[in-house]
């Protein structure tokens, strides 16, 4: 008699209805790569639930080339399914050729979606209700993570270092001599702008003037409800990839640095022209690389994060200062990104081991309460 265990089922989400729709198709697409290899491909049985941009979902077994070129959707193998709120279920369910619907138990859920829907809390609550594991954070550390206003509030209050700042709602903007009175007194120019739930440098602008920022605020309101304002800090972006659950233990690796092909890290540098660079370790002494993965897990923390997380800094160049920017509960998984790059540099994880390390903590996380 065979002594193999019967292989998890693990529900891998990607797309999604946010702006970084396409970046987390090619992250999805690495993730399948590295389940397909030991020791996941023994251990994992992986089914494939696209979300379209315009909010279907849909099982899909075809190439995971088209996954990454956006043609997935097009695929004849792609059937519509739901996850299920029902515990009973404990999955999804696929609608068959003949209208009726299977179930189909899932031990544990891995929504590689960037953004909104995907990192604000809205797909962890579901995956809650259902009684469903999943990779990442919870509801409230997503939800803290992904609002930059709230995110700012608590590391003020939990002593976490980072740059001067002020926000808006939506409704401050009609009157905005007004609104620009109140941030320019507190900041001065040049000032980021930044939506305050979005991913991926997504409607983020610089202004240098009232006019620019009458302009970045109309662009970061199109994203969002909610406005932030920061100071301009002339430093080093470097990042740290963070792993682990408060209860047993979080690694914090030393920061990475992206030099960035623009004027700040876009979107596009990050994901799409290849412009910027990766330089692991980031140019820094041992003790400020020390102080950066220092402020990383206090950060970590402080924000309920479990799992993982991206800790975005800066080190200012004049002062030596170090500020957290923000966290990113599920950073990027492609060809370029920093997170699995410094998992691999530091922790000495492939993107196979990694990926099972992640299905792991989540499993653990979760024992006892499903």
């Amino acid at each position: 008699m065979s002594n193999q265990t019967t292989p998890l089922c693990v529900a891998l989400f990607f797309g999604g209805v946010s702006s970084e729709h396409e970046i987390s198709c090619i992250s999805a697409a690495a993730w399948v790569g590295a389940l397909s290899v030991s020791p996941c491909r023994e251990k994992y049985q992986v089914i494939r639930v696209g979300i379209t941009k315009d909010g279907r979902w849909l099982r899909y077994d075809g190439n995971t080339a088209a996954m990454a070129d956006g043609s997935w959707q097009q695929d004849a193998s792609c059937r519509p399914c739901v996850v299920s709120p029902d515990r009973s279920v404990h999955g999804l369910l696929e609608q068959q050729p003949d209208g009726s619907w299977k179930a189909i138990r899932v031990d544990v859920a891995v929504p590689v979606l960037h953004g909104k829907n995907g990192e604000d809390g809205t797909i962890q609550g579901l995956f809650e209700i259902a009684g469903i594991p999943y990779v990442g954070c919870g509801v409230l550390g997503s939800v803290v993570c992904m609002d930059k206003a709230v995110a700012n509030t608590l590391m003020d209050a939990s002593g976490v270092p980072h740059c001067q700042w002020t926000w808006a709602s939506a409704w401050e903007a009609a009157d905005f001599d007004a609104l620009a009175a109140r941030v320019e007194a507190k900041l001065a120019y040049p000032i980021f702008v930044k939506p305050a739930n979005a991913g991926s440098s997504v409607g983020i602008s610089k202004a240098h003037s009232r006019e620019e920022l009458r302009r970045a605020v109309e662009v970061a309101l199109a994203e969002d409800t909610k406005v932030v304002f920061e100071e301009f800090v002339d430093g080093q972006e470097v990042e740290c990839a963070a792993i682990g659950n408060p209860e047993t233990g979080v690694a914090v690796t030393h920061p990475g640095e992206i030099l960035a092909g623009a004027e700040f890290y876009t979107y596009d540098d990050k994901y799409k022209n290849g412009v910027s660079q990766v330089l692991i370790p980031a140019r820094l002494s041992p003790e400020k690389l020390d102080e950066v993965s220092a402020a990383a897990k206090k950060a970590y923390l402080a924000l309920g994060c479990t799992g993982l997380s991206r800790c975005d800094f800066f080190v200012e160049k004049k002062t030596g200062r170090v500020l957290c920017n923000e966290l990113n509960t599920m950073p990027g998984f492609t060809a370029i990104s920093m997170y699995p790059k410094l998992m691999e540099s530091e922790q000495g994880l492939s993107f196979s081991a990694l990926a099972d390390k992640l299905i792991g903590l989540a499993l653990s996380k979760r024992k006892g309460r499903y």
